[in-house]
């Protein structure tokens, strides 16, 4: 009798260690005082600044719209309502090796470093001290061409990611993946970001609200998302109960089958 508990209450103990919890599975809890209010402050994250490799959307506007068609590279993107990936690629200003775009006209301009708005101000002071005069009206805008971000580990969909949106999070960011999958670490999700001063690395928890005041909730563009297998994973034994028992079941089975085998 005392082996049968023993059996029993081991039993129970491997399907309770073996499952994922769901406190582990559910986004932006308020942990910590239940009684105590969570505010989120407001975190200002850093402009993003342009690093080799990016790629701009260039639009210089003004009244007349033929003074200024020789210096957007496709006239015919500017009717359309929407421009795919490829199209901003291929049409867009890539920034070298050297940190210089190439802009019709104006030529060379170097835009390492800098942010999207210093870049227009640089534009703008060109083209009214070489081209044009104020009554001109000058009207430029400069965007990155989409906002990606590459993605790995336990997700719905890997690879390198494009939202046509300036602000992205690491939520939105993993949505768009295809969500965290039930055997993905959602307290350690890695956030790797290239810098001028080299590379940062940063765990966020993601079922702790508070990561909305980290300075690494907003993500940047060209950052790396890794998200982390749960030891149930490397267990092999199930990520619910029943996936559990199931797998504790078929075991049995088998070493009773073995069991019986090398005794005949």
């Amino acid at each position: 009798m005392n082996k049968r508990l023993i059996y029993i209450l081991l039993l129970i103990s491997v399907l309770f260690t073996s499952c994922i919890p769901v406190k582990d599975l559910v986004y932006l809890q308020k942990k910590g005082d239940p009684l105590s209010e969570h505010t989120i402050a407001i975190v200002e994250s850093k402009p993003y600044r342009l690093q080799t490799h990016d790629v701009l959307s260039i639009t210089i506007k003004a009244l007349d719209p033929k003074l200024v068609a020789i210096f957007n590279p496709s006239a015919t993107n500017e009717l359309s309502t929407e421009q795919s990936e490829s199209s901003l690629y291929f049409d867009g200003f890539t920034v070298d090796d050297h940190g210089n775009i190439r802009i019709p006209v104006l030529g060379e301009m170097n835009v390492m470093g800098f942010t999207l708005e210093e870049v227009r101000i640089n534009i703008e002071k060109q083209l009214l001290a070489d081209y044009f005069k104020e009554n001109a009206s000058i009207f430029v805008v400069v965007k990155l061409a989409g906002f990606r971000y590459t993605i790995n580990g336990e997700v719905g969909s890997t690879g390198t990611k494009t939202l046509f949106q300036e602000k992205v999070n690491v939520m939105e960011a993993i949505a768009n993946a295809g969500d965290i999958t039930t055997t993905g670490d959602r307290k350690a999700v890695t956030i790797i970001r290239q810098t001028p001063n080299g590379t940062e690395m940063k765990d966020l928890d993601l079922t702790n609200i508070n990561v909305m005041n980290s300075p690494y909730y907003f993500l940047q563009p060209n950052d790396y998302i890794y998200v982390k297998p749960l030891k149930q994973k490397t267990w092999g034994t199930g990520s619910t109960g029943i996936q559990s028992l199931t797998t504790l079941i078929t075991l049995l089975s088998l070493f009773t089958t073995t069991y019986l085998l090398l005794k005949n």
